[in-house]
């Protein structure tokens, strides 16, 4: 067992011994939090989070406010350290006691594992739900202020359950017991999909369940914001159904939705399919046709346009059908918007391996809501970083790649009686991006 007193010896290195002793004193590897500190309070995401939530507890028993937890344990998950039993150890991280605003080197550390729990496992749903709906709020007050149009990408991604916990099912589709969490995204003028809300369900419901709640907040949200915004929801043919698109017309809001195939659709598209197998017979690979029909299924409220894309692929017709309101826009271009919906596949991926949104391993349901949206704050505050970082060479890196180049980064912490000061490695390499985020998260 390594402690304080343990010496360990290297090679030697022109003659000199090399030894590591784990006595440096006041050190961290996390200096980046002091970023992530101040992203925090240029957008004031965790004081809005924990003013949403109701304090239960004896104010006379009450060592760690429900603001100081929301940070430790949202800037915990941002730096890679995913589980709660995490902060046994971390707690007393002179780097994150500074970010939560306590000083490095008094008695008093953060909560531990059993405090942080104690947390997840006791919000209630109204809780979860004034949450989520401020979570959205700081998230949308991101947005340029030109904002003239945005795009909500939504889509359903799944999360396996290794134990018993409240509703995870067993779901053919993804062959494994889960959760079905509903992501939803929203682009605006400068590009960036950011996270906006997430909703954990059980494994064996339906792709648009929930949707029409978290639908009708996040729009009204941009609305309030923005009363002339143009919103186009954008998602795959899971949500091309009867009643998305009644929800859109009710919303008013334009669509751009995937279509799954039928004899019906099949038929009307075949001028198109034609064209296109003519053109593969004399141009080979490669070739694309697109046209456009009107078309209403029988639960439709109003006949639809709907954008076809056909391509011979090895050796075989693969037509792709989307409905869509955009009538300004040619067949083509609609494809090609409702395409650029894959960029959202790499926002899913940072939550799901980069920040480890699937460690919903408590027993109650509400407690694994709680932690997908912690997770999901997470995404919103490194979102702030990446933002900041416009127009340098990370303007469109990954949390991953921030993480390891920026905000992993060794330190040795000093409190006198006037300052904290961290002393970083002089060889660092990014200091110019440093200083950069300084004065752009601190203005």
């Amino acid at each position: 067992m390594a402690d304080s007193t343990t010496v360990l010896g290297f090679p030697a290195v022109r003659g000199r011994e090399v030894t590591v002793g784990f006595d440096g004193g006041d050190l961290t590897s996390d200096a980046g939090l002091t970023l992530l500190a101040a992203a925090d309070r240029k957008v004031g995401l965790t004081a809005a989070l924990s003013r949403a939530v109701t304090d239960r507890r004896q104010a006379g028993k009450v060592r760690h406010s429900l603001v100081e937890m929301m940070q430790e344990r949202v800037y915990a998950i941002a730096q890679g350290y995913e589980d709660a039993n995490d902060l046994d150890r971390l707690k007393a991280d002179p780097a994150l006691k500074t970010a939560c605003g306590r000083l490095p080197q008094s008695g008093a550390d953060l909560a531990s594992q059993p405090t942080i729990s104690r947390l997840e496992n006791g919000l209630s749903a109204r809780d979860l739900v004034r949450m989520g709906r401020t979570l959205a709020q700081r998230v949308i007050a991101q947005l340029p202020a030109d904002t003239a149009e945005v795009t909500l990408d939504v889509d359903v991604t799944d999360d396996p359950c290794h134990g018993q916990q409240q509703l995870q099912f067993f779901n053919k589709f993804y062959d494994d017991h889960c959760y079905l969490p509903l992501l939803v995204y929203v682009t605006g003028g400068d590009g960036r999909q950011r996270l906006v809300g997430g909703l954990l369900r059980p494994g064996n419901v339906g792709a648009t369940t929930g949707l029409r709640t978290v639908l009708a907040r996040v729009v009204r949200l941009l609305r309030q914001r923005f009363p002339e915004v143009r919103i186009i929801l954008r998602a795959d043919s899971g949500f091309g159904v009867a009643e998305v698109l009644r929800w859109c017309h009710r919303l008013r809001i334009d669509y751009v939705l995937g279509l799954a195939s039928n004899p019906v659709v099949a038929r009307l598209s075949t001028p198109v399919q034609m064209d296109a197998a003519l053109k593969y017979r004399w141009e080979g690979n490669g070739c694309r046709e697109f046209g456009e029909f009107q078309y209403a299924a029988q639960s439709w409220e109003q006949p639809e346009r709907v954008t076809v894309k056909a391509e011979i692929t090895q050796g075989k017709l693969n037509p792709r059908y989307v409905v869509s309101s955009l009538q300004e826009r040619t067949p083509e271009q609609v494809y090609d918007y409702y395409c650029a919906r894959g960029d959202r596949e790499n926002r899913i991926k940072e939550l799901k391996l980069d920040l480890c949104s699937g460690r919903t391993s408590c027993h109650s349901f509400l407690a694994n809501q709680a932690r997908l949206l912690l997770h999901a704050v997470a995404s919103a505050l490194l979102a702030v970083v990446q933002a900041a970082l416009a127009g340098t060479q990370w303007a469109a890196a990954q949390v991953s790649t921030l993480r390891t180049r920026l905000l992993k980064v060794g330190a040795r912490v000093v409190q006198s009686c006037r300052r904290i000061r961290l002393h970083l490695p002089t060889a660092f390499p990014e200091r110019e991006v440093w200083a950069l985020l300084h004065r752009r998260l601190s203005g």
